[in-house]
């Protein structure tokens, strides 16, 4: 029967010796030494709360499985079963301490949440934490399973789970930059090649193309998320199912699919499976792929929005904060240059994971923490950073719509809309005219007789110059001595 009176501490015992555990504590011996062993990062496994989700679903799902098939009395089974779902929901993550960086593979994680669940399950039974001869962390909890296929398999179901609010966010800044297209799709500007002036765009069609990338990114993720479904459950040690019953993968698939609702399926090969990481290299590309083609984005608003005087000055981000210590009235793009930051890291990560996987050996990858935690906090990162861009930038931003006009009515880029009309040739010495003079190239073409006011005007209006009204023009034959002089 439980103590009404507090305890302070409880002695556990492992292979190595015992160890005072706080009485508090739902973590056990084996949690306990890993918190001691690994303070790297000073981050445990619990700022990851859908990697918790997974281990419990894990447990729940082995519990529910090995109660079928008779392996695990169903007393036990049931309250391991109720602990879980109290992790599921949300209960017990700060007692998810081990560090996101440690050696084994993941065993201590997978320890961690043998011991919580457990403990959880005593309480629950009205037992004292630690009555392992009731309820074994490892015999019952753990029962069918080893950590090498209930971590990648955890690993496989919190990834998922996780990517869920990062695409929910990508959709959301899509839509936010395809509003700015709708918003600015009648605006002339100058569209740019190499940093130099090219042919007019409208400042929408630049916005909408930010859209189209995002919605490509949505896809491509999606697609590679399903590289997660596969999972190697029933494997133990190293694929070749030791110490389970011959029911049990199917059983545990069937169970995980339907706490998980994940389109989650047995891999062919458990050997392969337990030994392959290659998912996670291939979904952590796909993450890079996204965070590479934002910061290209941010490169563009970086630019665009650039002076506001001295610089291009086409569009205004939103004033978020002071940018200087020194230099009054300055404001700095701060949110986009925070995001450029968080696709440095994405990429460093895709480099982490990549020699990670490469670094596995023979029927193991002992490197799959690292892998986890780079892969989790990119997605964390990339989520985050899509919301500040998207409510703190992107729906802020003002189109600079004298300067803009200014700007493409002073470009020599709209006698490229005329070359339909009056020949390459001319076109390049109007041009070049235009910029030694620095006049208007419409008027130089009026005043050349090439073509009257109203027709100029007509091929260089904003439909016209956008592409979005198609042109058919017979090229005309200028003799040399017809041409405007430079």
């Amino acid at each position: 029967m439980a103590s009404s009176e507090p305890v302070l501490t409880r002695t556990e015992t492992d292979s190595i010796g015992s160890i005072e555990i706080p009485g508090d504590a739902y973590y056990g011996v084996h949690t306990l030494r890993a918190e001691q062993n690994f303070p790297i990062t000073k981050r445990p496994i619990s700022v990851y709360p859908d990697l918790v989700r997974g281990l419990a679903m894990v447990k729940q799902a082995s519990a529910r499985a090995n109660k079928e098939i008779g392996v695990l009395d169903p007393e036990k089974a049931d309250l391991i079963d109720a602990a879980a779902q109290r992790v599921i929901d949300g209960e017990f993550h700060d007692q998810f301490i081990v560090g996101v960086i440690q050696g084994g593979a993941g065993t201590s994680t997978n320890m961690n949440a043998n011991e919580v669940i457990t403990n959880i399950a005593l309480e629950m039974a009205g037992r004292e934490k630690g009555d392992y001869a009731f309820l074994s962390p490892i015999d019952h909890t753990n029962r069918s399973q080893s950590t090498n296929d209930v971590y990648p398999t955890a690993v496989k179901i919190g990834l998922s789970l996780n990517l869920v609010s990062l695409l929910d966010e990508l959709d959301l800044l899509r839509k936010s930059f395809l509003g700015k297209a709708n918003e600015f799709h009648d605006v002339l500007k100058v569209g740019r090649t190499q940093l130099q002036d090219a042919v007019p765009m409208t400042l929408g069609q630049e916005f909408h193309g930010f859209a189209t990338t995002l919605g490509e990114d949505h896809s491509r993720l999606t697609e590679n998320a399903s590289l997660l479904t596969e999972i190697n459950m029933g494997a133990t040690a190293i694929g070749t199912g030791i110490t389970t019953h011959p029911d049990y993968a199917p059983t545990v698939l069937k169970h995980l699919r339907e706490i998980s609702r994940l389109d989650l399926s047995t891999a062919t090969d458990l050997v392969e499976a337990t030994s392959d990481t290659g998912a996670f290299m291939s979904f952590s590309s796909s993450l890079k792929r996204n965070a590479i083609k934002l910061s290209k984005i941010c490169n563009d608003l970086r630019l665009l929005s650039s002076g506001p005087q001295a610089g291009i000055g086409e569009i205004n981000l939103p004033a978020m904060q002071a940018g200087s210590s020194i230099m009054p009235g300055k404001v700095n793009p701060v949110i986009p240059e925070a995001v450029n930051q968080v696709a440095f890291a994405v990429a460093g990560a895709d480099v982490t994971v990549t020699m990670a996987v490469e670094g596995g050996q023979l029927q193991l990858n002992a490197f799959e923490p690292v892998i986890a935690h780079s892969i989790f906090q990119s997605i964390t990162w990339m989520r985050q950073a899509m919301w500040t861009l998207r409510v703190n930038c992107v729906d802020g931003i003002t189109a600079n719509r004298e300067r803009l006009g200014a700007m493409v009515g002073a470009s020599v880029g709209v006698v490229t809309a005329l070359t339909p009309f009056i020949g390459y040739a001319a076109s390049a010495a109007l041009a070049k005219t235009a910029l030694l003079t620095n006049r208007n190239v419409a008027d130089l073409v009026v005043e050349a007789g090439l073509m009257s006011r109203d027709e100029v005007m007509k091929q260089i209006s904003p439909a016209r110059l956008s592409g979005l009204e198609t042109v058919t023009a017979a090229i005309p034959v200028i003799a040399a001595e017809d041409l405007p002089e430079a």
